[in-house]
């Protein structure tokens, strides 16, 4: 049995607990938060050791492997704790708040049999999952041009006293949520080579950006956009949307289903001319423990296998994650020069 140990016991903090706690191959062992409340909570109903001070925990519990479901700008210094520690990492997303801190962070686990994980849920999805897969087999051939849209109602008034209107915590439509938009362009067509016509514009929130737009270029002339808001009072839920435009076709996908237009059909994938429909069921695939989604599941369930295998993971590792933490510095620091 791997022991696991959680710090940050928030909404995904919790998430994270209850489908791990039902993995066969994981035994909880310590929690760590700053809320006596939560910390008294635990330790009566749920039996496991409780502590307020993540070194502590780290120290004292005999890990395997911990998950850091803390604001954005205590990322860093945790992973580094676990690091030097031995353990294997799961963390939420993004892996930190500037590249420096990623490569610091890159540099540390240098020569460390360590898997390591950043929480990019999308990337576990059954349709961005054979999204992926179509575009690699290059069903539409060279990719031209692409749109990613993300929209919620995350923040529906200004809220000054949660961490995430706080821009030094980490706080912002960037990091909590266009870094999943970000991500999934990453995954699905690669990092950008230059981010033009960027956008932060504030529609609630005082301190922090609402909404993001963004303009991506790539050497082989690609181009695409992404359009991010988590102020769109019309959606009750996260909502991802993808177009992407090849020189035999396009696809257009969201978390349930996929269309795929050929000018040519294509009879490995018994796609015909024109338009073709997948939906999530034709192929999603069960998991141990349904929370939220499959995807949040898959995801978890895939760090462990790979810590079980002892093999480094490629899916959604620290490397990974860094590369979108260099895309959003890198409209971070436009839109100040812009200001400037």
């Amino acid at each position: 049995m791997l022991k696991a140990g959680f710090i940050g016991m928030g909404r995904m903090g919790i998430t994270h607990f209850s489908i791990l706690n039902a993995h066969p191959s994981v035994k909880t062992v310590a929690i760590c938060d700053q809320s006596k409340t939560i910390l008294n909570f635990f330790k009566k109903y749920v039996g496991v050791n409780t502590f307020s001070d993540y070194d502590k925990m780290i120290q004292e519990s005999g890990l395997d492997f911990v998950v850091i479901s803390t604001p954005t700008d205590s990322h860093a210094e945790i992973i580094k704790a676990a690091i030097a520690n031995n353990l294997h990492i799961f963390v939420e997303k993004p892996l930190a708040t500037s590249s420096v801190q990623g490569n610091e962070i890159l540099r540390l686990l240098n020569g460390r049999s360590l898997v390591n994980q950043v929480g990019y849920v999308n990337r576990f999805n059954e349709v961005f999952m054979q999204v992926k897969q179509l575009l690699d087999e290059g069903l539409i051939g060279e990719i031209k041009n692409f749109t990613f849209e993300m929209f919620g109602c995350t923040v529906s008034k200004d809220s000054k006293s949660s961490w995430r209107s706080n821009r030094n915590l980490g706080g912002g439509c960037m990091y909590e949520f266009a870094s999943h938009c970000i991500d999934l362009v990453v995954y699905l067509i690669g990092q950008p080579n230059k981010v033009i016509g960027n956008v932060l514009q504030s529609i609630f929130s005082s301190d922090v950006e609402d909404l993001v737009s963004s303009t991506f270029i790539y050497d082989n002339r690609c181009v695409g956009n992404i359009l991010v808001n988590w102020s769109e009072l019309s959606y009750r839920k996260p909502t991802n949307r993808i177009e992407i435009c090849g020189k035999k076709g396009k696809i257009v996908a969201d978390k349930h289903a996929y269309k795929v237009f050929l000018k040519e059909s294509d009879e490995s994938h018994t796609f015909h001319t024109g338009w073709n429909t997948r939906y999530i069921t034709d192929c999603a695939e069960g998991v141990h423990f349904y929370v939220r989604g499959n995807e949040f599941s898959r995801q978890l369930s895939y760090f462990v296998d790979f810590i079980e295998k002892k093999r480094a993971n490629n899916t959604s590792n620290f490397a990974e994650a860094l590369k979108t933490d260099i895309v959003m510095e890198e409209i971070f620091n436009n839109c100040m020069e812009i200001k400037k």
